[in-house]
């Protein structure tokens, strides 16, 4: 009896997003960036229309990283300067799952001043971000981000309301308070 055989191979796919943009030729999306200090904004500041009055508008391109998008901030921002500095990114972009248009956040990734990371290099464009998307950072200065894990620092997971309408932050922020000092 002849078994079949089964091969798998590894291959690394380029999309059409991931292709280097000229930047030369192309014309530039305008990315609506809000910037909070020690917290992202709440994503129910981004419900009916509205959006937080701490609007940065960007002109830039989907191979744009998460470290050219911090340069960017740090030119506008004295809080993000400060070595040490984490700024953490989150997409805010209407929910796929739902009809009627909610919004929601997801993770992105983080930068810190003065060091290299993981997520320096990504891009909007393998960060799936779409134009008409907004992007939030939170900006915590070095002493914020101790002691935190990172969904603590998003913060904006949290206070999205659940598909009761109900929020889900206090039954959360019951439990994250273990081994807090207040």
């Amino acid at each position: 009896m002849a078994s079949g055989g089964l091969e798998s191979k590894i291959v690394e796919e380029k999309s059409e997003n991931e292709k280097p943009v000229n930047r030369e030729k192309t014309c530039p999306l305008l990315l609506r960036v809000f910037c909070n200090t020690g917290r992202h904004n709440s994503i129910l500041q981004y419900a009916a229309g509205t959006v937080p009055g701490n609007e940065l508008q960007i002109y830039t391109w989907k191979d744009a990283t998460l470290k050219e998008l911090s340069t960017l901030v740090k030119e506008v921002n004295p809080d993000a300067k400060r070595k040490g500095t984490t700024l953490h990114f989150a997409l805010v972009a209407p929910d796929p799952t739902r009809p009627n248009a909610n919004l929601r956040a997801r993770d992105l990734g983080a930068t810190i001043s003065g060091h290299k990371g993981p997520d320096d290099n990504k891009t909007l464009a393998q960060l799936k971000f779409r134009i008409g998307d907004f992007l939030d950072i939170g900006i915590f200065p070095p002493t914020d981000t101790m002691g935190m894990d990172r969904m603590e620092r998003i913060g904006m997971e949290r206070s999205m309301p659940d598909r009761l309408g109900m929020e889900r932050g206090i039954i959360d922020r019951r439990q994250n308070r273990r081994g807090r000092a207040y």
